[in-house]
């Protein structure tokens, strides 16, 4: 099963027969067996035919709309789970304050360890770059972490830890493109574009599996509950931020997989891939996504895109249980 993804401005998704194709006035641009499909992004300005709406709707084919950017904007999706028993529980979960502050301080916990990790491991193939005390400090905050007993002040750990890292995270960015801070909304430089590109991805991944198994994706235990915020989706992204993301990123530039060509800036709009470069991205994100490691917590061997689903489902059960949930930890 493919994952596809439409970036072509102009184009046409229809379906025929039992394919799905993609035109650009009289021209076929792709065509697409519709039975190896398991989702479909749509960027940008790119319509849809009422048939392939209605096949999409039939055949289960969770299809995302995002901006040109990758902005998430909606989801094209099945009737929702039947799962009210799960949304019951998560709902009483939330009400309860000592669940939601232990859990809320296992995803920061998770975080801040993978953090670690990753600074660690760039420090094993870079002596000559000394994070000491960038290690020392997220030992100090974890330390910290431990005895707090509000969720917003474990944000603020949360916040504090982010900001540590992301000044080591600059120091290894050894290649031509560099990163001084994290700016978002828009991203600054091609370093932030690339970070905020790959987290848009995989919370738009996490969002449809969480909405498919039954969640309220609007109602976090971290972030909470605000208007129009996949928070949920959000707190199970922490986890897999540097182990996936950030790790990806670095590669792309420190391998000059994408050079400063690569990109394009918008003025006060920002600085983004341009269109035959994000359609590389997609190649080497989906090769990120779909390669096999083994997990250290179950021994097996996973990838990206079925570990989602692995700890999607760990979080149903905790949720229903109230057993400790178990982040993913990178090794």
């Amino acid at each position: 099963m493919i994952t596809v993804y439409l970036t072509e401005q102009g184009t046409v998704l229809r379906k025929t027969s039992k394919r799905l194709v993609v035109t650009k006035g009289k021209e076929v641009v792709k065509e697409i067996p519709a039975f190896k499909i398991e989702r479909i992004l749509i960027f940008g300005n790119i319509q849809i035919t009422t048939q392939a709406l209605s096949f999409l709707l039939d055949s289960g084919i969770e299809t995302s709309f995002l901006s040109i950017n990758g902005r998430f904007r909606g989801r094209l999706a099945p009737i929702e789970s039947k799962n009210v028993f799960l949304r019951i529980a998560q709902y009483e979960r939330y009400l309860d304050n000592q669940f939601t502050v232990e859990h809320a301080k296992g995803i920061v916990e998770a975080k801040i360890k993978n953090s670690r990790t990753l600074i660690r491991k760039h420090s094993s193939v870079h002596p000559d770059i000394g994070f000491r005390g960038t290690l020392e400090t997220l030992d100090q905050l974890l330390a910290h972490l431990y005895i707090r007993t509000k969720v917003t002040t474990i944000l603020g750990i949360e916040g504090q830890a982010t900001a540590v890292y992301f000044r080591a995270f600059g120091r290894m960015c050894r290649k031509d493109l560099q990163f001084s801070e994290r700016t978002r909304r828009p991203p600054k430089d091609e370093v932030n574009a690339l970070l905020s590109f790959g987290y848009a991805l995989i919370t738009n991944e996490m969002l449809s599996i969480l909405c498919a198994i039954g969640f309220d994706s609007y109602i976090g235990y971290l972030h909470g509950m605000n208007y129009g915020r996949p928070s949920l989706a959000l707190d199970m992204v922490e986890e897999f931020r540097q182990p996936m993301i950030d790790r990806f990123t670095l590669n792309l530039i420190n391998n000059r997989i994408f050079t400063a060509e690569d990109f394009e800036k918008k003025e006060e709009k920002g600085t983004y891939l341009k269109d035959d470069s994000r359609r590389r991205y997609f190649i080497e994100y989906e090769k990120m996504m779909n390669t096999p490691f083994k997990d250290s917590q179950s021994g097996k061997r996973v990838t990206y895109r079925s570990l989602f689903k692995i700890q999607a489902h760990k979080l149903a059960n905790t949720i229903q249980t109230k057993q400790p949930y178990q982040p993913f930890l990178m090794r």
